[in-house]
């Protein structure tokens, strides 16, 4: 990032523009919504610049600018549509300590004005650095078309509330008091207006100033596969109001930066051959910021309801009263069959599918391996690279097939998505070679489909 998005206080700041045609006159739409003091100059300007100036929104100066007019001005724009005399008075202004821009110009320009969507007084600013405009330009129009053209109501309405707002506690509490408001009941109001809304804020204001009940929300979460395009809607959601997120290793990272700035970010991932947080330290940092009052998000890799001890916690919270709800996600499974172009179940060739957890090998020991080893089952193992040596032995001890064709994906549905097929007598020696470092599932009963030209690293394992 070159440029650093900020936004500037113009207000009765100087701003002076320097053209006096339409180049001058796009950047004075934009600049006239400020409550800047504008002021341009040109010898012969277009007969737009003058009526603006007539109606008082710019002043207008018939003469070159000097550098009397630049000094102190809070920026300056050159819009001739000369480069020379563009670049002569841009470098005139940074002289003076003025910062300039020339229009159409970013290697002469010390600042860019991004795409602006204006719902005064919430503003969105969309900028490429001056590589992709009209991409900038597309982003502008989707934002327009779907945010209500209103919406600045709503800031408008809470600015002078919120000093009344700050007797409610600082912290979670009054950040749900605003997130309830700008979520649904401002909107909700917004339809019958100003007045409307600001009557609803006043009846939140009432059910919050007071709150009987100090604890927070546990939001339990499935972040999905890794890829920040396969989180749900509603997990998005979660993310965007989370006071604290509780996360596993398995979550991408791409994920993580969805959630709110201001969010406490606690990592509590575990690892097959690491260091690792035991459960009820976890359980444990749950239950204390949800008495603190924080909304929390406890975010697990795939489906949190698979294989994600989601029970363990949810019953951690029972003692203490403290609400909750879950978000199901996309789970590992899925990601890997997609992976490699097959489907969980197939008419013909099985109904159902297993799912099995490699990471408590003890619970193993009451699988129907005998079962499983018959060649006509699919068996998802997750977590299986610390235990991979304990399923060959066991597979095989029941009369699996030494050369029985197994498929492990390994960071399913992310960039550096791999896929290794791999014999049964070799399963073991695979994960303990070191090859695969990521988080891995195995597949039973299910191969790459040949016919699919898949956008990953495939490696055969003999």
């Amino acid at each position: 990032m070159n440029h650093f998005p900020v936004y500037l206080n113009v207000e009765n700041r100087k701003i002076v523009v320097c053209g006096g045609g339409e180049t001058a006159l796009a950047k004075l739409r934009l600049l006239q919504k400020t409550s800047a003091d504008i002021h341009v100059y040109h010898p012969s300007p277009v007969d737009d610049l003058i009526a603006l100036a007539r109606a008082d929104l710019i002043t207008l100066h018939r003469r070159h600018v000097m550098a009397d007019d630049i000094a102190g001005a809070a920026l300056f724009y050159a819009a001739h549509d000369d480069d020379a005399l563009d670049r002569e008075q841009a470098a005139l202004a940074t002289k003076l300590g003025v910062f300039a821009n020339v229009v159409d110009n970013l290697a002469a320009s010390a600042f860019i004005t991004p795409a602006i969507v204006d719902r005064d007084p919430v503003t969105i600013a969309i900028g490429s650095e001056g590589t992709a405009p009209i991409l900038a330009r597309q982003i502008k129009a989707h934002l327009e078309e779907h945010l209500d053209t209103n919406l600045g109501i709503l800031a408008q309405v809470a600015k002078p509330f919120r000093a009344i707002a700050d007797q409610i506690p600082m912290g979670p509490a009054r950040r749900k008091f605003w997130d309830e408001f700008y979520r649904t009941i401002g909107p909700r109001a917004l339809s019958q207006g100003k007045a409307a809304v600001a009557n609803a804020l006043e009846k939140l204001f009432e059910t919050h100033k007071s709150p009987a009940d100090a604890l927070g929300h546990v939001a339990f979460v499935g972040a999905g596969p890794g890829a920040p395009e396969l989180l749900t809607l509603k997990a998005r959601k979660e993310l965007d109001r989370a006071d604290v997120v509780i996360y596993d290793r398995l979550v991408g990272t791409g994920i993580l930066e969805l959630a709110r700035r201001e969010a406490r970010m606690i990592d509590v991932g575990k690892t097959g051959f690491g260091p690792s947080v035991d459960q009820g330290t976890i359980n444990d940092l749950i239950v204390k910021h949800a008495q603190q009052g924080d909304y929390v998000v406890r975010l697990k890799g795939g489906d949190c309801t698979v294989f994600g001890r989601l029970d363990e916690e949810i019953e951690a919270l029972a003692p203490h009263d403290i609400s909750w709800h879950i978000v199901p996600g996309i789970t590992a499974a899925s990601a890997s069959a997609a992976a490699i172009g097959q489907s969980l179940t197939k008419r013909g060739r099985n109904t159902s599918v297993r799912f099995l957890t490699g990471h408590d090998m003890a619970g193993f020991a009451d699988h129907d391996w005998t079962s499983l080893a018959g060649g006509d089952q699919v068996a998802a193992i997750y977590m299986g690279k610390k235990s991979s040596r304990f399923i060959q032995g066991r597979l095989l001890m029941h009369g699996a097939r030494a050369d029985t064709p197994l498929s492990i994906i390994e960071n399913a549905s992310r960039a550096d998505q791999t896929i290794t097929s791999v014999t049964l007598d070799r399963l073991a020696h695979v994960f303990q070679s070191g090859a695969i470092a990521g988080p891995a599932l195995i597949f039973l009963g299910l191969q790459p489909r040949d016919a699919v030209n898949l956008p990953l690293t495939q490696k055969e394992t003999a």
